[in-house]
C-alpha cells in the first residue's frame, strides 16, 4: 500500500546521540507502510537536550512511544511512570510505550541479542561468555544470557563511572539466577587473557569501534583471541569493526549488531502495536 502523513498520524522516534546513522526509521516506517498503520518514526539527537523537558514534551504530544540509545537508557528511568519487570531488573530502558498518558519503560535489547546468537547456531548454555561493558545494552544482554542459561559470565569493564553498575549487575545475576558472574578490569590484561581462554562467546557491548572511533578495538592484544571463540559486536556502523577484523584473522566466527537491531525492533514494535513485524520482508530489504 502507499504511505502518507495524515492529520491522524501518530509520532514516535529514537532519542540519543549519535542517531543520524540509525536504520530504525527505515525499518519501522516500512513496517508501518506494509501493515497500514498510521504512525511515523523519526530520529532526535539529544546531545544538547534537557531529557526531562523533552520527555514532558513527548508526553504532551501524545507520541505512541519511542526508543532510546546511548547515553539515555539509564537516565530516562527517572522520567517514566513505570517499568516492566525486565527493565527494572536490568536498570535500563530502550523502549517506551505511551499507555494513555503513562510512559512505561521496557527493555528488548537482550531478547534481540539472544535471537541473533541463535541465528549463528550457538547454544548459550555451551560455555562461558565474556561481555565487554556494563552500560544499558550490556546490562540487558547480561541479564538475558543468565536467564537463558549461560553457565558463567565474565563482565569486563573499565574502572570508571559504570564500574559500580558492573558490580551491581554481577550481584543481581548471582542472586537471581544459576549463572556465576564476575567482574574484571579491562586494564588487567593478564586476567583478561585468562578469561578469554575459558570463554566460547565474546561480546563487545561498548561504544569502542563505532563510526567515530572506527579502527579501535577494545581488545588491544589480538593474540588473546582464539579460533574456538565466537566474537560478536553490537555495533553495526561500521558493519565490520576492528575487533571483528582481528577476530577473523585469528580464525574466529564473527557477527555484528544488525540482527540484534532487527530483533529488538521486532519486540519493540509488538509492545507498541500488539502486532507482529513482517521480519522476513524487513530483513530482506534492510539487513541482507
Amino acid at each position: 500500500m502507499s504511505y502518507q502523513i495524515t492529520g491522524h498520524t501518530k509520532l514516535g522516534g529514537l532519542l540519543g546521540t549519535p542517531v543520524a546513522h540509525s536504520i530504525s526509521p527505515m525499518m519501522y516506517n516500512e513496517t508501518f507502510r506494509l501493515l497500514g498503520i498510521d504512525y511515523v518514526y523519526l530520529c532526535f539527537d539529544t546531545a544538547q537536550a534537557d531529557l526531562g523537558n523533552l520527555v514532558h514534551a513527548l508526553r504532551d504530544m501524545q507520541v505512541f512511544g519511542f526508543n532510546l540509545t546511548m547515553p539515555d537508557k539509564e537516565r530516562i528511568i527517572e522520567y517514566l511512570d513505570d517499568l516492566s519487570p525486565a527493565a527494572r531488573m536490568i536498570g535500563a530502558v530502550n523502549t517506551v510505550k505511551n499507555e494513555n498518558g503513562r510512559l512505561i519503560g521496557h527493555n528488548t535489547d537482550g531478547i534481540g541479542y539472544m535471537r541473533s546468537v541463535a541465528d549463528h547456531e550457538y547454544d548459550i548454555k555451551s560455555g562461558a561468555m565474556t561481555l565487554l561493558g556494563a552500560g544499558g545494552a550490556a546490562s540487558s544482554i547480561a541479564i538475558q544470557a543468565a536467564l537463558d542459561g549461560v553457565p558463567a559470565l565474565h563482565i569486563v569493564n573499565r574502572k570508571g563511572r559504570s564500574w559500580n553498575n558492573a558490580l551491581r549487575l554481577a550481584d543481581e545475576i548471582n542472586r537471581s539466577t544459576s549463572c556465576h558472574a564476575d567482574v574484571t578490569d579491562l586494564a588487567d590484561e593478564t586476567e583478561l587473557r585468562q578469561i578469554l581462554s575459558e570463554s566460547r562467546l565474546l561480546t563487545n557491548a561498548t561504544s569502542i569501534g563505532m563510526a567515530a572511533n572506527a579502527g579501535i578495538s577494545p581488545i588491544k592484544d589480538s593474540s588473546m583471541l582464539h579460533p574456538e571463540l565466537l566474537v560478536s559486536d553490537i555495533i553495526y556502523n561500521p558493519r565490520r569493526t576492528k575487533l571483528m577484523e582481528d577476530a577473523e584473522s585469528a580464525g574466529c566466527r564473527t557477527f555484528n549488531g544488525m540482527y540484534m537491531l532487527l530483533y529488538q525492533g521486532e519486540a519493540a514494535f509488538r509492545i507498541w502495536t500488539g502486532q507482529d513485524m513482517p521480519v522476513e520482508a524487513i530483513r530482506e530489504k534492510y539487513f541482507s
